[in-house]
Parts: structure tokens; C-alpha cells; sequence
């Protein structure tokens, strides 16, 4: 008995796994939701806090940020539902929804990474005549003129140049990559998608990143022929790690992906489209909304110290009281005992995302100071009190407690 048109359109939407591997699927996305949500949150609110102090190359992380954050708060749900559904709700038009929203956000994610890619190619191997190029309102420029191409070029398939429909195992939706049989626009689109939006941006990425560690690494080991130690090596060789983790990172999620797409474009044979075969590789890509953060909390220190400031700000418990003892080195026994407190806080200087623990150390001296309270020589330690305990009486202990705490000091006393 031939299946009518709603049937057809219900077995086209169910979906093709068991319901247990739906509901793995499920908690698998939602895992990348909640971990890029907390992830690429934190990023987006500690470059708030220091949105006067960033600079205009940042900005590029910054829209990458956005990128992955939107894309998991704004279409991802939608799948994480579906799945325990066992079906997609919603039919076409969420399908329709989810495509093109999808597609936007990873086309911007590709081209964000190449722009950062390109800019930092530049502005390693040709600073000089680049660098003016590369800053101020161009990156604005930038930012706008990728979300303008990624929009334009996924809304094709709303006009009849290609088509949205739901991926081989039922959950998801994505552009009709076998539209390439079906006409000639639509295979032109598909082509054009793989090779414009997708192969030249990877070349791209590949080739930059590895010109910039080429580059980076031949002018340190320069510097360490000629015996010469510069910081500035060092921190540029740590950044440079970081792009080409951010961008090998999304270059491998996405490649079995892109495999399994294009191996979807040019054969007709249903061991291509193995549901089982696609889930994967699509669950993999997904994950590239994840570790970015990651890599800006392994290799960026100030990223570290903006996080912790932030923590801080929120849970001030966090810092915590170190109580250390010193015994004195008088010569007359007993010895007094010292009790250093250390106030473990954050510190906001002019320089983006620097943090130090201000430590207060007190110490018997001999002479006319002996019995005198005395700090390291640091300015922003004066004035600071320091709260003695004295295991016995002594004609030269001094009364620290008289003394007004400061303002930021801990109050109490020991």
C-alpha cells in the first residue's frame, strides 16, 4: 500500500535511530550546550568588564564568542527536544528554521577563524606595511561584512537555490547536499557551499597558521643563536600556540563532518547515508562550540586573572585567609611568635587583567629595631596592620593592636 503525503512527510521527520540512542544523542548535545553556555558566557562577560581596556584584534574572539554562544542558546534546544521526542517537532518549518540558522552561525565561526587567521599572518610576516590596515574601524568592517556574507549566501535556499532538510539520522537539519542530482541550481549551490564557504576558508587557516609558527619559531631560534632572552618572544610564541589550537581545533571537528557531506554529494548508494555514519561526525562538529574557552584559560594569563577577579567579585569567600607563624630570632628566650595574616584579593590595575596577593611579613630584628614590626618593600603594604601573638610576656613587644586597620585590611584580631 503506496504511504500518502503526510506518512512520507512523518517517516521523512522520525527518527532512524533506537530511542536509546536518542536519548544519548540528546544528553550528548545538551552536555555541549551547558559547556559552551558556561564557557563562551564567561568570555563574553569578562571582556565586558574590560571593554575599555581590549584592542580592536580582540574583537574578532570576541564575535567567535558570540557565534558559539548564540548558536547553542538559539537552535540547539530545538535538536536536544527533538531527540527525546524520538522525532523532530515541528516538521518543516522548525526544520527550515534550524538549517538556516545553523548555517549562518557556522559559516560565521569559519570565516571569523580565517579572518583572525589571515590578520595574524599579516601581521607576523609583513607587520610593517599591514599594521595600519589591521586595526580600528577594519575590523569592525570585518565583523559586519562576515555576518553579511554568511546571512546572504544561507538565505539562497529560501529563493529555490537549494533546500533545508533533516540530516540522514532524523535529529537535525542541514542544507540538501543531494540536491546536487536533483537540478541545476541546486548543484550549484551545493558546489559552491563545499568549495567557496568551505574548502578555500580551511586552506586558508591551514596555510596562515602554519606560515605564523614557521615564522614565530625561526625568529626565536634566531634570538637563542645569538644568546639574546626576550620576553616578547615568548609571548608572542604563547599566542600564536593559542590561535593555532583555537583554529587546528575547529579545522578537526568539522573535517569528518565535511567528509561525510561531501561523500553525501556525489554517490546515490544508501551506504552513504548509514544514519549511524552521520550522527557522529555531527555530534563531533558540534563540539567545536566547546573549547575555546579552554584554550584561552591554558594559554592567555590574563585571561586566568580576569576569571579569577570575577570569581571573586561574585564569591568573595573564595579568597580565603592564610595564617602563617614565624618564630622570632631573639636571643633572649622565649621566643615571640608571629602571626602573619594574608589577605588573598584581587587587585585591578591599569593593565588589562593583572591581579597580585599583597603578603605583609613581620620579623625581629636586632638592634634598636629589634621587637619592631617590618614589611617587605612594597608601597602598597604600608600602613597595613600586622596582629601578634606573643607565647610570653616581653618588655619589648610592641602594642600593633592601637593601631587603625586600613581600609582594605581583614578586621579582627588574633
Amino acid at each position: 500500500m503506496p504511504l500518502n503525503s503526510s506518512d512520507r512527510t512523518a517517516s521523512v521527520f522520525a527518527s532512524k535511530l533506537t530511542p536509546a540512542a536518542d536519548i544519548c544523542v540528546g544528553l550528548a548535545i545538551l552536555s555541549v550546550v551547558v559547556l559552551s553556555v558556561l564557557g563562551n558566557g564567561l568570555v563574553l562577560v569578562i571582556c565586558y568588564r574590560s571593554r575599555k581596556k581590549m584592542l580592536d584584534s580582540e574583537l574578532l574572539c570576541v564575535n567567535l564568542a558570540v557565534v558559539d554562544f548564540l548558536c547553542c542558546i538559539c537552535f540547539y534546544p530545538l535538536s536536544i527536544l527533538s531527540s527525546f521526542n524520538h522525532a523532530w517537532l515541528g516538521e518543516n518549518i522548525t526544520c527550515v528554521y534550524y538549517g538556516f540558522g545553523c548555517f549562518i552561525f557556522g559559516l560565521c565561526g569559519m570565516f571569523t577563524i580565517a579572518a583572525i587567521s589571515i590578520m595574524r599572518y599579516l601581521k607576523t610576516c609583513y607587520s610593517l606595511v599591514y599594521a595600519v590596515w589591521l586595526e580600528g574601524a577594519n575590523i569592525w568592517i570585518a565583523c559586519c561584512a562576515i555576518w553579511l556574507v554568511a546571512t546572504v549566501w544561507s538565505s539562497f535556499p529560501l529563493f529555490g537555490w537549494g533546500e533545508y532538510v533533516p540530516e540522514p539520522y532524523g535529529l537535525s537539519c542541514t542544507i540538501a547536499w543531494r540536491g546536487y542530482h536533483t537540478s541545476a541550481k541546486d548543484a550549484f549551490y551545493v558546489i559552491c557551499s563545499f568549495t567557496c564557504f568551505t574548502l578555500i576558508p580551511v586552506l586558508l587557516i591551514v596555510v596562515s597558521q602554519c606560515q605564523i609558527l614557521y615564522k614565530v619559531s625561526s625568529f626565536s631560534y634566531s634570538l637563542s643563536a645569538r644568546g639574546i632572552r626576550n620576553n616578547l618572544r615568548f609571548t608572542e610564541r604563547r599566542l600564536s600556540m593559542m590561535f593555532f589550537c583555537i583554529s587546528l581545533g575547529f579545522v578537526i571537528a568539522w573535517a569528518p563532518y565535511t567528509v561525510v557531506s561531501f561523500l553525501f554529494i556525489f554517490h546515490k548508494e544508501n551506504r552513504y547515508m548509514a544514519p549511524e555514519g552521520f550522527v557522529f561526525p555531527a555530534l563531533f562538529a558540534k563540539s567545536s562550540h566547546v573549547y575555546n574557552p579552554f584554550i584561552y584559560f591554558y594559554f592567555n594569563k590574563t585571561f586566568k586573572q580576569e576569571l579569577r577577579c570575577l570569581l571573586l567579585s561574585f564569591w568573595p569567600k573564595l579568597a580565603g585567609n592564610r595564617v602563617g607563624d614565624h618564630v622570632g630570632t631573639g636571643h633572649q628566650p622565649p621566643h615571640p611568635i608571629h602571626i602573619q595574616l594574608q589577605e588573598r584579593g584581587c587587585v585591578r590595575k591599569k593593565n588589562f587583567g593583572l591581579s597580585q596577593d599583597k603578603t605583609y611579613t613581620n620579623s625581629n630584628s636586632k638592634g634598636k629595631g629589634k621587637g619592631k614590626a617590618t614589611y617587605n618593600n612594597s608601597n602598597h603594604n604600608r600602613n597595613r596592620p600586622v596582629y601578634t601573638c606573643w607565647g610570653s610576656s616581653s618588655k619589648n613587644a610592641p602594642n600593633l593592636l592601637e593601631n587603625k586597620p586600613a581600609k582594605d585590611s581583614l578586621p579582627g584580631s588574633i
